[in-house]
């Protein structure tokens, strides 16, 4: 008995395979979703920075000057976070910005005066910010008091060395006041304790000082000469008004020498600033590094400036950097602040990868399904179309012979509709089609039995 039980189960056996997933209608939706993430991500990969260098150039002065001082520093502060300073010497401002505007040379950032940005190209340079003033001095031996530059016509006038800033400085303001060289007036190449000593020995009538030329002790030592003045700028408001990377300070009496109350009345000076100059190129986190630098070296008040008034954002002759305005207004991002540099590095960088998921594949996925699902009824719905339009031949006036073949291209579609690939999910909708096929064969047949 068991045997022909299972005798005959074995004749009710057939292959059955039903489709779970139709890969085509996967592939079809999940196709448009994958290509805008690739999109997103190389769109994202385009604009991340690559992880910062470890290693920085920064151009700083001659051996021995204040620059050089100040590069030391920097060197000593960044390599709290493993990032190494290399500092690469120069004769002054001048030659830093030159050596910044030159793409042969190896140097990210550098020391540079304020009033030199006409002398080079300076359109992929930009600035992290200001970091004090250099005061300029002008010293000149006279036994009465000069009131103005164009007073100095004439006479014999050093000018700082050529590739400092001060020799620049000195030729433009010569200029504004009428004075050239090849003139009248003897503009000498000498500055610093060289040009002091001329002063001092006669050999020449004025001097520009400024930077570590302007020393308290050089100023100190012609301040206490015989008939030798520090000339008082009246027309400062002039000058800054005319030239906006200038700027005025005025010094109180006994600032120099309080003893001999030097100078003996309120002083007015006109200074450019120092700024820290950058190729706009520099990574934004070695941008912020620089910028918490220069707040520790430059931070501290002095006798013309006040105490957290460098460094700033100072807009003269060179565009605040993007990276640094973001910066002066909102500090450090949140991972630069609570995390170690490296990790804080890794972390802005897979910011940017998670961007395209959180933003594109994530909400994309969750749209995936409904877009499946919908291509898998389009299939079903266009079968009814074709139904609906066999239903319709058959309610019109029709011959036996023109509804046998209705009846036969009947048949045909629905072994047409039994070899639609289906995933087992939309079975369900498959047999509602089917019944609506037997629904049409029954009219069709009606039809044909009445005739």
């Amino acid at each position: 008995m068991a045997e022909n039980n299972t005798r005959k189960i074995g004749l009710l056996r057939f292959p059955l395979q039903i489709q779970r997933i139709s890969w085509r209608d996967l592939a079809a939706s999940l196709g448009p979703i994958l290509l805008v993430s690739v999109i997103a991500f190389w769109i994202a990969f385009h604009f991340v920075r690559p992880a910062p260098p470890d290693t920085i150039t920064i151009a700083s002065g001659p051996e021995g000057s204040t620059l050089r001082t100040y590069a030391e520093r920097y060197r000593d502060i960044l390599s709290r976070n493993d990032v190494t300073v290399e500092i690469l010497a120069s004769e002054g401002t001048l030659d830093n910005l030159r050596k910044l505007a030159n793409p042969d040379v190896d140097v990210d950032v550098g020391f540079v005066q304020g009033g030199l940005a006409a002398a080079v190209d300076t359109s992929e340079l930009v600035s992290l910010g200001s970091i004090g003033y250099v005061p300029l001095a002008i010293f000149y031996r006279s036994a009465g008091t000069l009131e103005r530059l164009s007073e100095l016509k004439g006479r014999r006038v050093a000018i700082g060395h050529p590739a400092s800033g001060t020799h620049f400085l000195a030729l433009t303001l010569l200029k504004a006041n009428g004075i050239e060289p090849h003139g009248p007036t003897k503009l000498l190449d000498i500055g610093g304790e060289e040009a002091v000593e001329a002063l001092l020995k006669r050999r020449i009538d004025a001097a520009f000082l400024s930077g570590d030329s302007a020393s308290p002790a050089n100023m100190r030592k012609l301040l206490h000469a015989h008939h030798i003045r520090m000339l008082d700028f009246t027309q400062a408001n002039a000058y800054v008004r005319r030239f906006r990377y200038l700027n005025r300070l005025e010094l109180p009496p006994g600032s120099f020498d309080l003893g001999a109350n030097l100078p003996p009345k309120p002083f007015t000076l006109i200074a450019p600033t120092v700024d820290l100059i950058a190729r706009d190129d520099l990574h934004p986190a070695l941008s912020d590094l620089l910028i918490e630098a220069a707040r520790e070296v430059h931070g501290r008040a002095t006798l013309i400036q006040r105490a957290g008034e460098f460094p700033a954002p100072l807009e003269n002759e060179f565009r605040i950097s993007d990276d640094a305005a973001r910066y002066y207004k909102s500090g450090k991002s949140f991972a630069y602040r609570y995390l170690p540099f490296w990790l804080a590095s890794l972390a802005d960088r897979a910011l940017v990868v998670l961007v395209p998921i959180i933003i594109v594949l994530i909400p994309g996925l969750r749209l995936a399904p409904a877009l499946y699902a919908w291509r898998i009824k389009a299939r079903i719905y266009r079968r009814y179309g074709e139904l609906m339009a066999l239903e319709r031949a058959a309610l019109e006036p029709t011959t036996p012979e023109q509804r046998t073949d209705l009846l036969k291209r009947l048949d045909d579609f629905e072994k047409a509709v039994i070899s639609i690939k289906m995933p087992g999910s939309f079975a369900d909708q498959l047999y509602v089609l089917r019944l609506h096929i037997n629904f049409v064969r029954e009219r069709l047949t009606a039809g044909t039995a009445g005739t």
